[in-house]
């Protein structure tokens, strides 16, 4: 499923138009990053945690000249899901 396709999804089942529902996805997204960047986390019970994690600086090796090369530290978002999410998906 595309970003397209979700639109619409969203959509037909909140009985909006594909308009407001974009306009949902968007605010839903920026509100997410937002908070992530001002150092929160994005609790929503019953789906899981959006956080920001530190990634330490490491040493990777370039495929192509089998060279090592210093990765530099970052910070990248993750998500983890809630324990009765996943219960969904294992019955």
């Amino acid at each position: 499923m595309n970003k397209g396709e979700l639109i619409k999804s969203v959509a037909q089942k909140a009985g909006t138009t594909e308009k407001q529902a974009e306009a949902f996805y968007s605010a839903f997204l920026s509100t997410i990053n937002d908070t992530l960047i001002n150092g929160d986390k994005v609790q929503l019970l019953g789906f899981g945690t959006f956080e920001l994690k530190d990634k330490p600086e490491r040493e990777g090796i370039n495929p192509k000249t089998k060279e090592k090369v210093k990765i530099a530290a970052c910070k990248a978002p993750a998500f983890k899901a809630s324990a009765s999410y996943k219960a969904i998906f294992n019955k």
